[in-house]
């Protein structure tokens, strides 16, 4: 079980890009990753889920105590990327109402042939 974390930094605003999967293994690097953003009133955080292939509840503490700091400093949390099945996840959990969470939107192709 493998998962990597690329922190991008850029004026006000870090981009997080995690592969992998979440769970009792990997989530201590992903904390620690997330741990290493300095986080100041007004930064916009955005962690791109869309190469998280599984998450457990021990992902989901870990996006919670990261939601819970980034909030503590007037800073902006947005999760984007979900599958279906990673959205269904925080939904369940309550976390979808109060995060700010983007899932991936499958496109319906139409056929117009007739």
């Amino acid at each position: 079980m493998n998962i990597t974390v690329e922190l991008l930094e850029e004026n006000m605003k870090v981009t997080g890009i995690i592969k992998g999967e979440i769970d009792a293994f990997t989530a201590p690097i992903l904390r620690e990753k997330l741990a290493e953003i300095q986080l100041a009133e007004n930064l916009q955080v955005e962690l791109d889920l869309k190469d998280v292939s599984y998450m457990d509840s021990t992902g989901l503490g870990v996006f919670v105590g990261f939601y819970k700091s980034v909030k503590a400093s007037n800073s902006h949390l947005e999760l984007t990327g979900l599958s279906s099945r990673l959205k269904r996840l925080f939904d369940i959990t309550g976390l979808g109402e109060i995060m700010d969470i983007q899932a991936v939107s499958k496109e319906v192709k139409i056929d117009e042939t007739v």
